[in-house]
């Protein structure tokens, strides 16, 4: 069953690393930081905890003890989603970016009718097995929906051409291309000396076929009688080199590869390597590259905001997020 996760963790938004901040104001004991002014409470912080608390229990996973450096991962990667939110929030009247009361409710419905069916109790069992409220539903919901207004006004201007996405083509053209294929089959033994024994009967006339079922030590091709399609390149090297120089019903001597000994017949010609034509991909490869131009302008500009918001940003003795850390937290 799919579970719908009620936790501000599944912001849109990336959650890039911060610097120690100063500056965003006096934080006291009922705060864990002050962003641009605006604090955040340990209440909040607390409440945050409880919830992923919940959402563990309701997969059966245990939930890491107080202290330990996997529960202060999690408190730090929640805090610093609460901070990316108000920054966020501070930032988008500079952009333009909105939400109103109107959006919350229609994804409010469509939420209610994608995940419980419509049905108004199974929403509520699920806000209390998640220990969330119906407000901070909400909540969350106006902030996801404001940060895809500030993806969308950040993202506004990109576009890319039918030029760019050919250079791509061009450039990637493996991607986008069928290598050498054939359709050859082999029977694989252990020793050369039962490789020997199975050529001499091959040469006096056997049938390649049987012998394969009855002595190739390959699972997946025995019971077809050795037979395999293989493309350029599939194989491991001995195999694949010795595949694909047969002549079309010619026969191989023993080939010894990792797996043991193999004798290979080539049962059809070599079909030659194919290009995907650019104008059936020509679309996908556009939106791919759409998506990472994106993706990377809006890493730029949260990076930009943080930078921004590191002199206004104070927290509680130690809960500021390490000096340096790498990489980002994306969500799902």
């Amino acid at each position: 069953m799919r579970r719908l996760s009620l936790l501000l963790l599944l912001a849109p938004l990336a959650l890039l690393a911060a610097a120690c901040g100063g500056g965003g104001g006096s934080v006291s004991k009922d705060d864990v930081a002050v962003v641009g002014g605006e604090h955040i409470t340990r209440a909040e912080l607390d409440r945050r905890m409880l919830q992923a608390g919940c959402s563990y229990k309701a997969q059966k996973r245990a939930f890491p003890k107080a202290g330990s450096a996997e529960y202060q991962a999690i408190q730090q990667q929640i805090l610093q989603s609460l901070v990316q939110r108000v920054e966020v929030t501070q930032k988008a009247p500079s952009l333009g970016a909105t939400v109103t009361d109107k959006q919350v409710a229609d994804q409010m419905t469509q939420i209610k009718k994608q995940y419980f069916g419509g049905n108004e109790k199974r929403y509520q069992a699920a806000l209390k097995q998640q220990c969330v409220t119906d407000a901070e539903v909400r909540s969350d919901i106006r902030a996801n929906l404001l940060s895809d207004a500030v993806f969308n006004k950040v993202t506004a201007a990109i576009t890319v051409s039918d030029e760019d996405a050919k250079t791509y083509y061009i450039t990637n053209a493996a991607q986008y291309s069928q290598p050498q294929s054939r359709q050859v089959r082999h029977i694989l033994v252990k020793d050369k000396a039962t490789a020997d024994k199975l050529e001499a009967q091959l040469k006096a006339g056997a049938d390649f076929a049987a012998l394969a079922k009855k002595y190739s030590q390959d699972p997946g091709s025995k019971s077809q009688g050795g037979k395999l399609t293989i493309q350029k390149g599939q194989t491991v090297p001995e195999f694949d080199k010795v595949a694909f120089e047969l002549k079309t019903g010619e026969t191989s001597p023993p080939v010894h590869t990792q797996f043991g000994w193999h004798i290979i017949q080539a049962m059809s010609a070599v079909t030659p390597r194919k290009a995907t034509p650019f104008a059936q991909v020509k679309e996908a490869i556009k939106q791919q590259l759409l998506s990472q131009q994106k993706n990377a302008a809006l890493t730029t500009w949260l990076a930009g905001v943080k930078k921004e918001y590191a002199s206004k940003t104070s927290y509680a003795t130690g809960l500021a997020p390490p000096a340096t850390t790498t990489g980002a937290t994306t969500t799902g």
